[in-house]
């Protein structure tokens, strides 16, 4: 009996501890989902009241009232957007393409965006239009995701037909065409995802936010300069050592810069550093 007694007050122990659990699961699932409406309202007034200050002027303020708003964690295309405009307002080249490129991994295809960045990156070209290269306007058609969705999707079209041709082998005459444009359709997206993922992860870019900066033939404040870079500047990173960085700009010119006179953008993360 005692065996017994002991085995059913432990099971009633337990039973009454996941009951508790529960009970504080509920608990803690209502107030989340009571406090979602009341922590969205709150997130709507905080960019309500960032872009009243953005039309009085205030661009500074405004551009404060963006950065806390991405700090807390809240991302969006329209953030990023009117954060850049309001550091291109205060002659903030860089870090205003910055923001746009950002704004720009969530909304490729926004046509004010594309507008405003190209602008942005005219001006830090001292007037001559930006023109990016023909196959990466390609590459960003699409975000990184849609190329992934797209590759995946026709490569389950691959394999719906290859199974359709096991179990129907006469029809396998008939479908080579369709073979054919099927394979294309993996190949074409799935090369132009692998050169996205390339340069997307693993090109980090360094754009110069001070008025010039100078880009030296070596990683040391002695080194000869080998040429100057103005704010807005966008430049590949190619090596690291200690403050420096190697940096190769769009004339394929290569130099070492110190990493306070940029803004180091990695593509396709929203980080702290990024913005």
């Amino acid at each position: 009996m005692l065996e017994v007694w002991s085995f059913s007050g432990a099971w009633c122990l337990v039973f009454g501890a996941c009951r508790k659990i529960r009970l504080l699961r509920l608990v803690v699932t209502t107030l989340f989902f009571a406090a979602l409406p009341l922590w969205a309202a709150d997130l709507t007034s905080s960019f309500d009241q960032a872009n009243k200050l953005y039309e009085e002027g205030k661009y500074a303020a405004a551009a404060q009232a963006y950065d806390k708003l991405i700090e807390s964690g809240t991302v969006s295309e329209a953030i990023y957007f009117n954060r850049g405009n309001a550091l291109f307002k205060l002659g903030q080249l860089g870090r205003s393409i910055a923001s746009y490129r950002l704004a720009e991994q969530l909304a490729p295809r926004d046509p004010d965006l594309r507008a405003n960045l190209q602008f942005a990156r005219t001006q830090a070209r001292g007037g001559s239009p930006y023109r990016a290269e023909l196959w990466q306007r390609y590459l960003e058609a699409l975000t990184l995701n849609e190329w992934t969705i797209l590759t995946v999707g026709a490569l389950w079209v691959f394999f719906a037909l290859l199974a359709l041709v096991q179990w129907r082998p006469e029809l396998g005459r008939s479908l080579r065409v369709w073979f054919l444009v099927s394979g294309l359709a993996v190949v074409v997206p799935g090369i132009s995802l692998a050169c996205a993922l390339g340069n997307g992860y693993f090109t980090t870019t360094a754009i110069v936010v001070t008025g010039e900066a100078e880009v030296r033939n070596g990683p040391l404040d002695e080194s000869q300069t080998a040429f100057k870079v103005r704010d807005g500047t966008e430049l590949n990173v190619i090596d690291r050592k200690d403050d420096w960085l190697q940096v190769l700009d769009a004339g394929q010119r290569m130099g070492w810069l110190r990493q306070n006179q940029v803004l180091i953008f990695a593509p396709t993360a929203h980080q702290k550093s990024s913005t």
